[in-house]
């Protein structure tokens, strides 16, 4: 599913549109785990606004692709991500994770339309997306399932055992995304608990890996493209990505896994987003 150009730049103005609503989203909370819901948005924006089969006005529809995303933290990014595609208005985030709010930090399934699994405790999100997958395959079912898992949850051994199944059951219909912006909340993922060689890892479990750039929309297009196509067997994209991106002062910061903002420098922040034209999303 190439690209076209005006595509890209379309998935580019909407990436920037998501940066300025995540951080708003961010100050109306009192803070979130931005640096994370920024360096996954890419992914999220290529998924919804190209690739999943849904419908926004059906969100209940048997037929529709799921997405798992894994580093439920992440809310802050999925959330605009849901409402700029159409499942329940923007305004309704201005009271996200405040209290009697639908939208807490880690988004509930029960609560908030158009999530598929409630995530959170890291190291579920694989799990669930192998059994959604499984599934499907199991039924002669068309519709995909899409994971986006955070490189700090690799550490948990629930996701290895999924991967080990995900590998021995030919899941082909699963897509599975690793946000590696080499930062966790303690710090490094190098530092805190090495996952290099990553790639390695995979590909002992059975796994063709994809490695590209987690911000190159074309980049991701083919990754995904190419694990679709099932030509390749089992497949994990490993998207190198940058905490905060988009945001200067808190790109590849560990600082910024989790932050909040004032007026002033909730304007630092927009300013920055306003100046990614001409370098990508």
């Amino acid at each position: 599913m190439a690209l076209r150009k005006e595509e890209v730049r379309e998935l580019e103005a909407q990436a920037r549109q998501l940066r300025h609503d995540i951080i708003d989203v961010t100050v109306w909370a009192g803070g979130a785990h931005i640096g994370g819901g920024l360096s996954m948005l890419e992914m999220l924006v290529l998924l919804y606004f190209k690739y999943l089969n849904i419908d926004p006005g059906a969100p209940e529809r048997k037929g529709r692709d799921r997405v798992v995303v894994s580093k439920g933290h992440g809310g802050v990014g999925y959330a605009p991500v849901l409402a700029r595609r159409g499942y329940f208005d923007f305004d309704e985030l201005r009271r996200f994770n405040q209290f009697g709010s639908p939208f807490g930090m880690h988004l509930d399934a029960s609560k908030v339309v158009g999530v598929d699994v409630s995530t959170g405790s890291l190291g579920h999100g694989l799990p669930m997306a192998v059994g959604l997958a499984l599934g499907a395959q199991t039924q002669g079912a068309t519709w995909k399932t899409y994971c986006i898992l955070g490189d700090g949850e690799c550490n948990e051994g629930s996701v290895w055992e999924a991967a080990m199944a995900a590998s021995h059951f030919k899941l082909t219909n699963l897509v599975i995304l690793v946000d590696r912006n080499g930062y966790m909340i303690d710090g490094a993922t190098e530092e805190v608990m090495a996952l290099e060689p990553f790639a390695e890892k995979w590909r002992a479990f059975g796994f063709h890996v994809l490695e590209v750039d987690g911000h190159d929309f074309n980049a991701l297009a083919g990754a995904i493209d190419t694990s679709l196509s099932g030509e390749k067997g089992s497949c994990v994209i490993v998207a190198h990505t940058q905490k905060g991106r988009g945001v200067d002062f808190m790109e590849g910061s560990v600082k910024w896994h989790y932050g909040s903002m004032d007026s002033a420098l909730a304007e630092q922040a927009h300013a920055s987003v306003g100046r990614m034209e001409g370098r990508g999303a």
